[in-house]
């Protein structure tokens, strides 16, 4: 079971760049998707969550500039942001709580980070 996380570049602040994450392999039932963050000297943190029906959670820094979605048939989560400024430079990883045929608990997986740059 892997996480394949796309879309990280440069942008300058104000414009969007779109992130993707693809979740294969033998898995059997995706709970919750979500999108985490490190910046340079910080710990990690949880951006956006969306359950499997559909209830979403953004952090406070990112409300109104950020939305995430996710499509079950693909197993994919998106994240499109819009109105970015430096501070949302960091690595951006994805995260998803997954079931596999051979294990029915849930369990977190991680893509690999995917580098977002803003510039001012």
């Amino acid at each position: 079971v892997q996480l394949q996380a796309s879309g990280g570049g440069f942008v300058q602040a104000g414009g969007s760049l779109r992130l993707s994450c693809a979740a294969s392999g033998s898995i059997s039932t995706i709970y919750a998707m979500r999108w985490y963050r490190q910046a340079p000297g910080k710990q990690r943190e949880l951006v956006a969550n969306i359950g499997s029906g559909g209830s979403i959670y953004y952090a406070d820094s990112v409300k109104g500039r950020f939305t995430v979605s996710r499509d079950n048939a693909k197993n994919t989560v998106t994240l499109q942001m819009n109105s970015l400024k430096p501070e949302d430079t960091a690595v951006y990883y994805c995260n998803a709580v997954m079931s596999v045929l051979t294990d029915a608990r849930p369990m977190g997986y991680w893509g690999q980070g995917t580098l977002v740059t803003v510039s001012s």
